[in-house]
Formats: C-alpha cells, sequence, structure tokens
C-alpha cells in the first residue's frame, strides 16, 4: 500500500470515530433533553411559591430544638449498628461472588447467573428491600440491616467483579512458571492487587449506608430516620432539623474516618 493510500485511510478511519462520536453526543444530548422535559424541568408553573414554600419551612424549623437530645443515642446507635453491620454482611457475600462473576476468573457458565444475580439485587431499592424485611423480621435494626446488606452485596459484587477483572496477569503467570500453586499464585499475586481497592470501595459503600440507614426509618426499620419521620408528622419541624444536623454531624465523622483510614491503612498496602 502507497503512503498516499495509507494516509487516505486513516483519514477516512478518523472521519468515521468523528461521525460516530457526533451522532453519539446528539443522541445522549436528546436523549438528557428529553428526560428533563419529560419531568418538567424547564416548567416555570412548577416553580411558582416554592421559594417562598421553603423560606416557611426553614423559618418554621428555627431555631433547631435539641431538648430532646438526650433521647437520640439509642436511634443514632441504631443508624451506626445497620451501617456497619450491612456493610460487613454485603461485604463478605459480595466477594465469592464478585469473584465468580469476573469473567476472568470463572467460566461462563457459572458467572452469567452469579452476574444476573448481582443484577436484580442491587436493581431493587434499599427501601424496598426494608419494607420486605420489615415483613419477614418485623420493626428495629435488624430489617435494616439485612435490606443494607442485600443491596450492597449486589453494589459490591459488580465492584468486585470489575477489580478482579483488572488484575494484572503477568505477575501470576511468572509464579506458575516456577511451579507455585494455584493457592499460591492467589495469596502473592491477585490478592496484594485487589485487597487495597476492595478496602477502598467498601469503606465508599459504609459511607453511603449511613446515609442510606436514615432512610430506611421511613418503612420502620429504626435508627434517626424513624425520628426524622416522626418528627415531620407531629409538626415537630425545629427537632426535625435538630436530628437533620445531627445526622450531618455523624456523615461528616464517618468520611472523616474513612479518609483518616485510607491513608494510613489502604496507602500502606
Amino acid at each position: 500500500m502507497s503512503d498516499s493510500a495509507a494516509l487516505s485511510a486513516i483519514l477516512s478511519d478518523s472521519r468515521r470515530s468523528l461521525r460516530h462520536a457526533l451522532v453519539s453526543t446528539l443522541a445522549g444530548m436528546t436523549v438528557i433533553l428529553a428526560a428533563c422535559l419529560y419531568a418538567g424541568l424547564f416548567d416555570p408553573a412548577r416553580y411558582r411559591g416554592a421559594l417562598s414554600t421553603i423560606l416557611t419551612l426553614a423559618g418554621d424549623a428555627t431555631p433547631p430544638d435539641f431538648s430532646r437530645w438526650s433521647k437520640w443515642g439509642k436511634p443514632l446507635a441504631e443508624t451506626l449498628a445497620m451501617s456497619i453491620a450491612g456493610t460487613v454482611l454485603g461485604g463478605l457475600a459480595a466477594l465469592p461472588l464478585g469473584a465468580v462473576a469476573a469473567r476472568t476468573v470463572a467460566p461462563a457458565w457459572a458467572g452469567e447467573p452469579v452476574r444476573l444475580l448481582l443484577n436484580g439485587m442491587r436493581s431493587i431499592p434499599g427501601l424496598i428491600w426494608g419494607v420486605v424485611f420489615v415483613a419477614a423480621v418485623g420493626f428495629g435494626p435488624l430489617p435494616g440491616i439485612f435490606a443494607l446488606a442485600c443491596h450492597s452485596t449486589g453494589m459490591l459484587g459488580k465492584f468486585y467483579s470489575e477489580i478482579f477483572e483488572h488484575v494484572d496477569r503477568a505477575p501470576g503467570d511468572a509464579l506458575r512458571s516456577h511451579g507455585v500453586s494455584p493457592l499460591g499464585v492467589f495469596r502473592f499475586s491477585v490478592w496484594p492487587q485487589v485487597l487495597p481497592r476492595l478496602m477502598d470501595v467498601t469503606i465508599y459503600r459504609w459511607e453511603h449506608n449511613v446515609r442510606a440507614a436514615t432512610t430506611l426509618g421511613v418503612v420502620g426499620a429504626g435508627g434517626l430516620g424513624l425520628e426524622i419521620v416522626t418528627a415531620f408528622h407531629l409538626f415537630e419541624y425545629q427537632e426535625a432539623a435538630a436530628l437533620i444536623i445531627v445526622l450531618l454531624v455523624l456523615v461528616t465523622a464517618i468520611n472523616a474516618l474513612s479518609a483518616q483510614i485510607r491513608r494510613r491503612y489502604i496507602g500502606r498496602l
């Protein structure tokens, strides 16, 4: 092939790629615009009185009422317990499932059903899981733990499988060439690569579960969420504002703690 023909082929491929990128971009923008229009994002009538209503609620919630602070220790402990136990159970279940779901680890006949299971578990919202387990085991933090664990299994399983799929296989191949057993390859090649990332995404999931545990109070799973919902139902907006502030402090503390864990431990792995 002559230089001019090669250059022509390169320019043709470049133009084709540019056309595909332009079409994809336009299609994406059209979908986004259609979604915004369908939801009424650009409808001025939807915003009439919105600001005044928000300001009225803010005024009714000011100043925050912390007079019942001594009663909030148990709901606070329930929220923390749900987030920690739900994350641990979800991570323990997601680790083997994520390994099997990884296309580079397990054969397709084994991985495809597991991927379908993980898709189903994370497709069901946490509130729906909460309703199911409240009906199964009653009110309180226990159904919240199971709800967070099920949704976390689906999400963490997806992340874990992608982490296993992106493992560098060269070190393992080198160990195998020297007669190292599969268990040894996993111990000295795969595990050191995946452990920091597994811990990182698990900690992020814990941060999410602290907030998710609060929303489960809507369906009777206890915790600060139940206290906030009850305060709103009783029109105790000042107490609700105080509880929201407590929640913000809790989430901020969890974020600071997780950042410390990442710096002190994960960075050393």
